[in-house]
């Protein structure tokens, strides 16, 4: 008879729950569709890596090839060139973003009237919504030769002939450097202070009353707490280091052959291999390798991160 109670009493509150949560569930349906058909519907396509595809015998009619595909990024004398790039260029952005971001977004924080604050903000994350089409012709209306603003207006001050900066390939690692950080680091920026903002003001009250600086503060409060954030973004990062910003490496630099030792990594090298060749199995390849080694240094990261603290890892 207890055991009967009891159950009864379980099912009531699972039905009360239900209808608790009911709305919520509703609300839910559609974010659960968009996730599984932007995201794991399309993962049928893997195995396009590893077919030679024919279009009239359709994905899964078309020969099955192995790894047959994933020769061509391994085997082509540019694979050492690509890989290089890909990853130092990423790897640099991740610590130039990183430090940017946190120090830009200290200082937003130490505005104190709103109005300046919100103006500072917009401006910085600008350019984060700029089209990278739009930002390549504020590059090319910098550096170009007959009419750029650095050959006609800021290297005869200090007395420096033009440069032909679309076929010198040695300032382009800087040059990208400089757009990517002034693109994107608004973003990075803003989640930082986010995070900054919602900190506690009684630890900083309280350093204030022990005499501590402000760069005190900044070093023994705002930079520990937000740390979990730093290292969130981090990772997420490094999770793509084998990914670039196409527009930056194809758009900005107009596609200059004169470039490719340094602008050319994974991504513009398969668009171009898969403009002239045709070979979507090949295109397919590369992604599904950039996600792999994606994965891998997601969990080899977070497992070094887990030997020094918990509880600033991801999982």
């Amino acid at each position: 008879m207890t055991q009967q109670i009891t159950n009864k009493s379980s099912t009531s509150k699972r039905t009360s729950r239900w209808k608790n949560y009911f709305p919520l569930y509703l609300l839910m349906i559609p974010g659960v569709l968009y996730l599984l058909i932007n995201n794991y519907v399309p993962m049928f396509g893997v195995i396009i890596a590893f077919k030679d595809i024919n279009y009239q015998a359709g994905i899964l009619g078309s020969d099955w090839i192995g790894f047959k595909n994933f020769e061509y990024l391994f085997k082509t004398k540019d694979a050492l060139i690509i890989t290089r790039n890909t990853i130092l260029y990423n790897s640099l952005f991740i610590v130039v973003h990183t430090v940017i971001a946190i120090f830009v977004a200290v200082l937003l924080n130490e505005v104190k009237k709103k109005i300046l604050s919100r103006f500072y903000q917009s401006v910085i994350l600008l350019p984060y919504l700029i089209s990278m089409v739009i930002v390549s012709y504020l590059v090319y209306s910098m550096l170009s030769v007959e009419s750029g603003l650095m050959n006609k207006a800021i290297l005869p001050l200090f007395g420096i002939d033009s440069i032909s900066w679309y076929s010198e390939a040695k300032y382009w690692p800087y040059i990208l450097t400089l757009v990517h950080i002034w693109k994107g680091v608004g973003f990075l920026c803003v989640v930082y202070l986010a995070s900054i903002i919602s900190i506690d003001t009684e630890y900083y009250e309280a350093a204030t009353l022990d005499g501590a600086s402000r760069w005190y503060q900044i070093r023994s409060i705002t930079i520990p707490l937000i740390m979990p954030v730093i290292i969130m973004m981090t990772l997420l990062a490094i999770g793509r280091i084998f990914y670039s910003d196409f527009g930056l490496f194809y758009q900005v630099p107009m596609d200059s052959g004169a470039l490719s030792k340094t602008t050319n990594v994974i991504d513009t090298y398969v668009y171009r291999g898969l403009m002239n060749l045709g070979d979507i199995g090949m295109s397919s390849a590369a992604g599904v390798y950039q996600s792999l080694v994606g994965f891998v240094l997601v969990i080899v990261s977070n497992y070094a991160v887990r030997k020094f603290s918990k509880d600033n890892a991801l999982f």
